[in-house]
Formats: structure tokens, sequence, C-alpha cells
């Protein structure tokens, strides 16, 4: 039998221009869907779920000032949100903490008729997809 855990992402890690706007943004949406504080450091900290982890951090190495998720690179990430009425939840309370709608007209069905998601998007430009099971 596999290993269950090949294949799947191990942790995520984002670089931020400004590392606490990003704590509190980032540390609400990953609080909602389950993830608990995990590491922190001067320059950083991270969440967990399982086994997999997400990282933000301010480092010096960091060579702009802002995302821009339409230039090369990742557009956005992906997250199970499980049900419908969880990713409503998020939704309607996401813009309190930084997080604020994409393609509102077309919510829940902007990735299509079958699939039920919210996009959002953080005061830096990083954006989210909230997918119900």
């Amino acid at each position: 039998m596999p290993d269950a855990t090949v294949g799947s992402i191990h942790h995520l890690e984002i670089w931020v221009p400004h590392l606490e706007r990003a704590r509190e943004e980032w540390g609400w949406l990953l609080g909602e869907l389950g993830y608990k504080p995990f590491q922190d450091w001067p320059t950083g900290c991270s969440w967990k779920l399982n086994g997999t982890y997400v990282v933000v951090e301010g480092t010096d190495a960091i060579t702009g000032t802002a995302h821009r998720r339409t230039d090369p690179g990742l557009n956005h990430v992906a997250f199970h949100a499980g049900t419908r009425e969880n990713v409503d939840r998020i939704r309607a309370l996401g813009a309190d903490a930084g997080w604020y709608e994409m393609f509102e007209s077309k919510y829940p069905h902007a990735g299509g008729p079958d699939h039920y998601a919210a996009y959002l998007i953080n005061t830096d430009s990083y954006e989210v997809e909230l997918v119900a099971e």
C-alpha cells in the first residue's frame, strides 16, 4: 500500500512585504480553516493542520514590495473549506479580517456551475480559493 502522504504538500512558504499585516490576515484565515499556530520567530511565523504547515515570512532577501498574482509564479492557493455553509461563513466574515471577495457577481460558481467556492484576495494581493466539499 502506498504512503498516503506521498504527493501531498508538506508546507507552503509565502514571503510577504508586511509581516505583521500578514500575521493577522493569514492567521485569521488559517484559523478559520482549522490551522493552529505552530512556529514564531522574528521574521516569520507558521500555522499547522495535520501534517501541513503554512509559513509567512518577512525576509530581508525579498526583492520587491508587492505581490502581483498575475505575474509568473503562483496565482493562488486553494483550500478545502468543508461545507458550503462554512465557505459562506468565511466569505461573509473575510472583509473584516483583510480578505476581500473576488468575482462577487459569480459567487459561488465563479469556477464553474459544479464548483462551489469563494475567491478572496487580501490586502497584499494574495489570492485564496475556498472550496466546498
